[in-house]
């Protein structure tokens, strides 16, 4: 089984501690919900998991599958399965999201995949988000609404089924309908590919629609507080106070960098898009 294991995990951004020992458990297959107040080391912990460099892994273990990927750059994490839905979605202008999918899809197999079996999932998924029939021909992001882009990442997600998808605020920029339609294709992808998944969300209805089975608060650094759903609809209800008050600690706010700055997609294709893509 491929598990992921963060044990006493140290992180700091330019010499400003952000983590202080985080410990989290994701089982093959298990939907975990990660909130907490901004600024207090949601969007740290799954950068750090991604390896992007910005974020530098004082101490702590990260495992997934049994192997450290602590040893590995971003590109090999994505071939372990790995995927980051960006808070923050980049424009790459001159590299079609056709060109970019295929390519990210190659860097994954033995024998690249045929052009017609390509095109029939492209069409299929672009579908499944209700995205413009010319996507696969726009350059990466480039032009596209903040809407737009959340669900691009979904469209790369479902393309190269990861067995580990991580979602940074996917949900945010999206009205009510493109949440659902967001949602309902996360929920299937990840039923048919026993995939896990940690998401971030402020917002209850799309916990609700993604139905996590576990909770946890991620306050001054760390994962303070564990539980079920019961947990977000409480948070939903009764804001964050309450728990400060329950474990009598006091909030340190800090400027959590949140930006990562390029996708799995980009990392683990970047040799192959340098070369011959087809």
């Amino acid at each position: 089984m491929k598990n992921l294991i963060v044990k006493d995990l140290h992180v700091s951004v330019e010499d400003r501690t952000i983590l202080n020992g985080v410990d989290l458990t994701v089982n093959e297959g298990e939907v975990h919900a990660l909130m907490g107040p901004n600024g207090n080391g949601k969007s740290t912990l799954l950068a750090a998991i991604m390896g992007d460099p910005s974020y530098r892994v004082d101490s702590g273990s990260i495992t997934y599958g049994e192997k450290d990927i602590l040893s590995m750059p971003v590109n090999e994490r994505s071939k372990e399965g790995i995927f980051l839905g960006m808070q923050y979605p980049q424009e790459i202008p001159g590299i079609t999201n056709s060109d970019f999918l295929r390519a990210a899809m190659n860097v994954r197999r033995e024998k690249p995949v045929s052009l017609f079996e390509f095109i029939k999932q492209m069409e299929k998924t672009i579908n499944d988000l209700e995205m413009s029939s010319d996507l696969a021909h726009r350059f990466l992001n480039e032009g596209f609404s903040g809407g737009e882009k959340k669900r691009n990442e979904i469209v790369q997600l479902e393309m190269l089924k990861p067995s580990l998808a991580m979602l940074d605020e996917i949900d945010s920029g999206l009205d009510v309908d493109a949440i659902k339609i967001v949602a309902d294709a996360l929920n299937k992808t990840a039923q048919e590919n026993n995939m896990a998944m940690i998401i971030v969300s402020h917002y209850e209805r799309f916990l609700e629609l993604m139905k996590p089975q576990f909770t946890h608060v991620l306050v001054n650094g760390k994962i303070d507080l564990s539980g079920g759903p019961d947990l977000y609809d409480r948070i939903d209800k009764q804001g964050y106070d309450w728990i400060y008050s329950e474990l009598n600690i006091e909030p340190e706010k800090q400027e959590e960098k949140t930006q990562t700055r390029v996708s799995i997609g980009t990392c683990a294709v970047k040799d192959t898009m340098k070369g011959n893509i087809g």
